[in-house]
């Protein structure tokens, strides 16, 4: 098989490499599987502070899905169908995911592999990543689970830009235009990803977690309930509250437990 899915855990951090460098990264159907396993399976693990989101090497985070197996697996409708819900499946977990998500984005990242990338909460490029949506060379469309997260993080007009031309975006501009929150030097990037691995793992877990559950919840845009609004306040029961001031009154650094 060509390509694979690693899982690494190095204390609160777990990392994610989408590994095919023959093909820049591109995943074929057994690789979308495998991320979803892996996205679902560390979402379960509570002591689990950072998951980073990356490609093997340096010359592609993902190109997609592995072209080569359309033939075989994507010919119709119906086995697109089928397709198509390894890849949501996957997609879903990476955007629904209770534990704060980084991709770390270096060369290119292009239809699946922006897809994926656009469900991760932080997006760390490099200066030479390049960005584009280019299904229409292959005559096919963008699915509604697939657009909506490149809308959420990029707006309609950007998103039919990328669908209609879908030339390579350069960092500089995809960062303007909402792709990544950050551009890095090349030779500075693996510095300022464990520099923000490690702001985040140091804040207080539980802390992250409720962030990314109002956050999500204030995207539905729909009436907030009692229920929603008591648990804004559910942080000053823990003993990560009172560790937290604690902290800051006697000036040390505050070890948080995630209770």
């Amino acid at each position: 098989m060509s390509g694979k899915i690693t899982v690494a855990r190095a204390g609160p951090v777990a990392t994610i490499t989408i590994d095919n460098e023959a093909k820049r990264n591109a995943l074929s159907q057994a690789m979308w599987i495998d991320m979803g396993d892996a996205m679902e399976a560390l979402a379960r693990e509570a002591d689990l502070r950072c998951i980073v989101l990356r490609g093997a090497g340096t010359q592609a985070f993902g190109s997609g899905a592995d072209i080569e197996e359309f033939e075989s697996i994507r010919a119709s409708r119906e086995q697109a169908i089928a397709f198509a819900r390894h890849g949501h499946r996957a997609m879903s977990a990476v955007r629904d995911c209770p534990v704060p998500t980084i991709a770390a984005i270096r060369g290119v990242c292009v239809g699946g592999g922006l897809e994926l990338a656009a469900g991760c909460d932080l997006r760390i490029a490099s200066d030479d990543a390049r960005f584009a949506v280019p299904i229409a060379r292959l005559g096919a469309t963008l699915a509604y689970p697939e657009l909506q997260g490149l809308v959420r993080i990029a707006g309609f007009d950007v998103a039919l830009e990328m669908l209609l031309d879908g030339r390579l975006m350069p960092a500089g501009e995809a960062c303007a235009k909402g792709l990544v929150q950050r551009v890095v030097l090349g030779g500075q990037f693996d510095d300022e990803l464990e520099k923000t691995i490690h702001r985040v793992v140091s804040n207080a877990p539980l802390v992250a977690r409720w962030h990314k559950r109002f956050i999500a919840r204030l995207r539905q845009g729909t009436p907030l309930g009692d229920d929603d609004l008591a648990e804004g306040y559910a942080c000053f029961d823990s003993d990560d509250y009172v560790e937290g001031y604690r902290a800051f009154l006697s000036r040390r650094i505050p070890e948080f437990i995630g209770k």
